[in-house]
């Protein structure tokens, strides 16, 4: 039987490509410095990165500068930083879909978490991610079937970055059991001697101030009221004094107050009877866990290694008090059980609407221990009342207006339900449907041919049936319409997802479906349907729901069909 001639892909003539419109990049900028790497000589700095990231930007023709992302001081072992947070944010809102980081260290240490954005995460969400030193660009980057030709260098950071916690670790825990201080400040009343900084001395600005707050708590003071009187007297709390001092940069300390709980930490520390404590905070890195407070059993105690501010009987007595108030406390916790407990269904969702600070849940029993209700104060007024406008809010009527305003919402999610099942049947929306159906079909079959086509020109190469600069020409070309096609279909699935959000799955209908039997307000309820609640001093609520983005695409799109709604 005479041998069948190999099918070969026939050779195109190469022809000038369509002039197609670029495609603009929005660029997040990401930058970050650790505490251990700031301040050293010779090190990274966040204007260096910025500077380098900048620069890049503006020379790269497909790419717009859109915002600054910087986490300072923040650790790269793991992603939980705020402005890491913000980037992921703006990526998902649709805001920046390029990321450039000065190198993969800087973006983080961790090879699994940040294999997973580079892998998985980042080409769901569409994101393109530079690393400039190290000329790593997902757009260009070598994939094998494991993804990109980078996991060796991030494990190489982690190990790095935990083998260097390892060898620090010793020398560390030596300075600490010599009652060497290798904390990055002193404690409040104390400051660095100049000429060993592993040492303390009693600060002239800040020591007689420890000295009266212990008399204060003497004279039967609360922590509270010792905190409101260093506030009157405008006397910077610990915080603000280090940023004042420039020893902080953050921002965030310019106006810090004294709180019960900053009275408290100094009013409970043995530092201020001469006595070294450290290790009551360990980072867990190097064990591979993440920070902990170590029991106290385990703090590093060396006596007698500073001067003291207050004498070993008036700390004792100070003691004694807080032992006692503690005790008191207890009891009257206890005291009124018999009432019982109402399930806190709102927590986390309930703000100040001035210092937009949560509210705190606040239990009273009245009537002689027989009436139990809760109500908000703000945590800020109660600290300092000059602070935040007092807020006092009842628990049961807020409920109330909650519920309210949910019933009415699942009411409208209701009626408009029976008004997208009409749309969902019409003419329209069946035909939208199937159109979408059709494309989406037409370009998997485009994205099939292109693959079936790249795979096979190897063979024939092999095979001696096409010359190298045919081979390399047309998979260059076959390349380039996988590429089409699988942006084309990625696009219409896009589409076909929106165009669904809008009517037949539209989130906050189905939220809002799954309480239409409910009688009240139920925990799972508020969280699913409010996003925040804020109250002001005049009692003014304001109420931010969830799904407004959805609802009103829905809104519009009924009216859009003639269909009015009415809220």
């Amino acid at each position: 039987m005479a041998r069948t001639k190999r099918k070969v892909n026939p050779v195109l003539p190469v022809t000038a490509p369509a002039t197609q419109p670029r495609r603009m990049y929005q660029a997040g900028s990401y930058v970050r410095l650790s505490v251990e790497d700031s301040g050293k000589p010779g090190a990274d700095t966040i204007a260096t990165q910025r500077e380098l990231i900048q620069s890049y930007i503006d020379s790269q023709p497909d790419m717009q500068f859109y915002d600054l992302y910087c986490d300072n001081g923040r650790t790269g072992t793991n992603f939980d930083r705020p402005e890491f947070e913000r980037l992921m944010d703006d990526v998902r809102a649709g805001k920046v879909d390029c990321i450039v980081v000065k190198d993969l260290s800087r973006f983080g240490r961790n090879y699994r978490e940040t294999g997973n954005y580079l892998e998985r995460l980042f080409p769901l969400l569409g994101v393109r991610f530079i690393a400039v030193n190290d000329h790593f660009d997902t757009l260009t980057a070598e994939r094998s079937q494991d993804g990109y030709i980078v996991p060796l260098k991030n494990i190489m950071n982690d190990v790095y970055s935990k083998d260097i916690s390892r060898k620090i670790l010793p020398a560390l825990t030596t300075k600490r059991q010599n009652g060497e201080f290798i904390g990055t400040w002193a404690a409040y009343g104390y400051q660095k001697c100049p000429d060993d900084r592993h040492r303390i001395e009693p600060d002239a600005e800040t020591a007689p101030v420890v000295r009266e707050m212990f008399q204060w708590r003497l004279s039967g003071l609360s922590y509270q009221s010792i905190a409101r009187k260093l506030n009157e007297r405008s006397i910077p709390s610990p915080a603000r004094y280090h940023y004042l001092k420039g020893d902080a940069k953050s921002k965030r300390y310019a106006n810090t107050l004294w709180s019960v709980y900053a009275v408290k930490k100094i009013l409970t520390n043995e530092v201020y009877l001469g006595h070294m404590i450290q290790g009551r905070k360990r980072s867990g890195f190097s064990e591979g866990r993440k920070p902990y407070c170590a029991p106290e059993s385990e703090w590093m105690i060396v006596r007698n290694t500073h001067e003291p501010l207050v004498d070993e009987e008036t700390f004792r007595t100070v003691q004694r008090m807080a032992a006692e108030a503690s005790s008191a406390y207890k009891e009257r916790l206890g005291r009124h059980d018999g009432l019982g407990t109402i399930p806190h269904i709102l927590r986390g969702l309930i703000y100040c609407a001035d210092c937009k600070r949560p509210l705190v849940r606040y239990k009273s029993v009245t009537n002689k221990g027989r009436n139990l209700y809760y109500v908000y104060i703000c945590p800020s007024h109660t600290a300092e009342l000059s602070s935040c406008p007092k807020k006092y809010f009842h628990e049961t009527a807020l409920i109330e207006i909650l519920w309210d305003t949910l019933r009415r919402e699942i009411a409208l999610a209701v009626n408009l339900d029976e008004l997208v099942r009409q749309y969902n049947k019409s003419a329209k929306a069946i035909s939208q449907e199937a159109s979408l159906k059709r494309e989406i079909a037409s370009a998997k079959q485009a994205l099939s041919r292109a693959e079936m086509l790249y795979d096979s020109l190897f063979q024939n190469y092999a095979d001696k049936l096409m010359s190298e600069r045919e081979y390399t020409e047309m998979k260059r070309q076959y390349r380039s319409d996988m590429e089409r096609a699988q942006a084309r279909l990625h696009e219409l699935e896009q589409q076909q997802d929106a165009e669904r959000r809008k009517a037949a799955k539209n989130p906050w209908l189905t939220a809002c479906a799954q309480f239409k039997e409910e009688q009240a307000l139920t925990e799972a309820m508020a969280h699913a349907l409010i996003e925040r609640v804020e109250i002001d001093a005049d009692n003014h609520i304001k109420i931010a729901l969830r799904y407004r983005d959805e609802y009103n695409a829905l809104v519009q799109l009924l009216a859009a069909e003639g269909k009015a709604v009415s809220a």
